[in-house]
């Protein structure tokens, strides 16, 4: 049954007003009536088919790069608000930053020999030291690193311009395998690393290659290696020897050259990279990193090819794809599993270790050191629930809105003197995160339950947890709910790290990083104990859908303000019932992973068309939330 919503305590706040106050109401320094004026304890709800129309710019000329807005923004693959951050860095007011070499993950991890002998435990521990020094420091994988053993160098043929590799020999480390570059490998990627590791900040104009058998007709003697190894680059790496490099059974006809930049293009078939290199405009959106810094695959309408567009905008190689690496911040690239290539078959025969594979496993060291967005499914789809002091079961109401008892684990309610007026969303530790108009600062008048269901009464997995600190953020507004968020910070357990008992149906959501997470239309789910359109409270803990509505200040003008952000439905309509301030707005990625997307904070004539529901925008104050809590627990990803 369709309820029409309205916005709790309007009316009871208007005859205030009247009463004493001018149109424009002040802060309210009284609690109760702080939450009069700000709570918004309807939510609007919708069916997750509903779709909202986007506005677009008009397409570029090729109609691949765009839209402007993106291009402005000058994203490169250090922009870890599209991208991820490699092993070695960590995300900081939206870019990629150096990490101190010990914060490499050490389990399963092969040992790196450096140019100047020093042996480091894993390639990501050597890229992290190459970071923040800004030169080449890796030679090879291995653990003997002595002096007398040869370490990695390349060079270019003046004639030819034809690579030529010293390769480290594992089985004889004294003496250097002298290798081609088999072309068949080469690409705009690799060719860029080589420039830039001989000191041309710009990288390459081109990756061509040679017939081999030119290469002794061009000096009339042999004076080549006659064996070639293949080049596989990410295009991240400061030298090819942080390239995966591998051995070859056949020489290829042809081998790799390379021009490296120096008169820059003109014309409006070209692309100005953010490092200022100039490509052909073709060469964007292909998937290829080109530029050298990846600028041309950031802003993307379409891809090229058979290059993979993520939802972020960002073109990624078709290679990448279903590799085990989570490349696009939905994981949608890794939705299907692909069918393993070359590198992937014949690993076991080459005497070379592949660095995708050493990110591959650091990521997942880092990634499993933290425990979010995925619930406990044993206890999900449970029928009853026992409730405490009762001794009976009451079964759960089959309906489109009302919650499994553990269904929604990171759904708290926040006790106030003895009375549920909001909710908030589990993030794990010690913390819990609602709206700033929810709280005050005095801890002890606030107490947060964990799996709780039935709204006036505990069950057996019911926790209540007294709280030690409220940080309220410190330009919240209590006249425009600008900033309305806060972080309820936990009692500890005595001589304990921890605030509760492991609890198997609570589990923490995650904490988005960038707001490029999920896009328009995208659906996502609030949950909370709300007052229906009676003016009844829920007894039961309620939850709908919602779609993400992008240009909010199309309905709100002025009064909408950064870090807000609108979900629900345009026409008005709902399905169900209503949610309560502070709660959560929760949406989930390709891979099924839930993040805290919003917290309920206000909105206008709830359930009418043209006044969508108003909510804090999470990830926009990532950085404030991670002061607080520290980097174990914000996330992740990009820690």
């Amino acid at each position: 049954m369709l309820i029409k919503m309205r916005l709790a305590g309007l009316f009871l706040l208007v005859l205030l007003v009247l009463q004493t106050l001018s149109s424009n109401p002040p802060e309210l320094s009284d609690p109760s009536e702080t939450k009069m004026y700000q709570k918004k304890e309807a939510i609007h709800i919708n069916a997750a088919e509903t779709t909202i129309a986007t506005t677009t710019e008009s397409p570029s000329d090729d109609g691949f790069l765009g839209p402007n807005k993106c291009l402005t923004q000058r994203y490169t693959r250090q922009s870890c608000e599209l991208v991820f951050c490699n092993p070695w860095e960590r995300c900081v007011n939206g870019q990629c930053h150096c990490k101190p070499p010990y914060l490499c993950p050490s389990k399963n991890v092969t040992s790196v020999c450096a140019l100047n002998g020093r042996s480091y435990r894993s390639y990501c521990h050597v890229l992290a030291s190459s970071c923040r020094n800004k030169r080449p420091t890796m030679s090879h994988f291995g653990d003997n690193c002595s002096s007398e053993h040869r370490v990695y160098d390349s060079s270019k043929d003046a004639k030819t311009n034809a690579i030529i590799l010293n390769v480290p020999n594992h089985f004889n480390p004294a003496v250097a395998q002298k290798k081609l570059i088999c072309g068949s490998s080469w690409n705009m990627p690799a060719a860029n690393v080589f420039c830039r590791e001989h000191g041309n900040t710009l990288g390459a104009q081109s990756a061509d290659t040679i017939q081999f058998s030119d290469l002794d007709i061009e000096h009339q003697e042999k004076s080549f290696p006659d064996s070639c190894v293949d080049v596989h680059c990410e295009g991240f790496e400061n030298s090819l020897a942080e390239c995966a490099i591998l051995n070859r059974t056949n020489m290829d006809q042809t081998v790799a050259k390379v021009n490296c930049s120096s008169q820059p293009l003109q014309g409006q078939t070209v692309f100005e990279c953010v490092n200022s290199k100039h490509i052909l405009r073709e060469r964007t959106c292909d998937g290829v990193d080109d530029c050298g810094d990846r600028s041309d695959e950031m802003c993307c309408r379409m891809c090229r090819g058979d290059a993979f567009r993520c939802n972020s905008g960002v073109c990624i190689p078709r290679s990448a794809v279903g590799d085990g690496v989570r490349d696009c911040l939905d994981g949608g690239d890794e939705v299907e599993k692909k069918k393993q290539n070359v590198m992937d078959t014949e690993i076991e025969d080459q005497e070379f270790t592949i660095p995708r594979h050493e990110i591959k496993m650091s990521r997942h060291n880092m990634e499993s050191l933290v425990k979010c967005g995925v619930p406990n499914m044993e206890l999900v789809d449970d029928e009853e629930v026992e409730e405490r002091g009762r001794g009976g079961r009451v079964k759960r109401v089959v309906g489109g809105v009302l919650a499994k008892p553990y269904q929604i684990q990171w759904q708290v309610a926040l006790v106030d003197t003895g009375k549920i007026d909001c909710g908030g969303a589990y993030i794990g530790g010690c913390w819990v995160l609602t709206a700033a108009h929810c709280v005050r600062p005095q801890p002890s008048a606030f107490k947060v339950k964990f799996s709780l269901w039935k709204k006036n009464r505990a069950h057996t997995t019911t926790d209540i947890v007294p709280v030690e600190d409220i940080h309220i953020h410190p330009q919240y507004s209590g006249k425009t709910y600008q900033n309305d968020i806060a972080l309820v910070e936990l009692r500890k357990l005595p001589f304990q790290e921890k605030c509760f008992r492991d609890n198997p149906a609570v589990r923490p959501v995650c904490v988005p990083w960038t707001t490029h997470l999920f896009q328009p239309n995208h659906t996502c789910s609030i949950s909370g104990w709300g007052r229906t359109a009676e003016g009844k409270s829920a007894k039961f803990l309620l939850w709908a859908n919602v779609s993400l509505i992008p240009e909010c200040d199309r309905f709100y003008s002025h009064r909408f303000k950064p870090g807000m952000m609108c979900a629900g439905d345009l026409d008005g309509s709902v399905d169900s019932c209503q949610g309560d301030s502070g709660g959560p707005l929760v949406c989930q990625d390709e891979l099924g992973v839930s993040y805290l997307w919003g917290i309920v904070s206000w909105g206008d004539k709830c359930g009418e068309p043209g006044f969508p529901g108003v909510y804090t925008q999470v990830a926009h104050f990532y950085e404030w939330i991670r002061l607080h809590t520290g980097w174990p627990l914000i996330t992740q990803f990009n820690t």
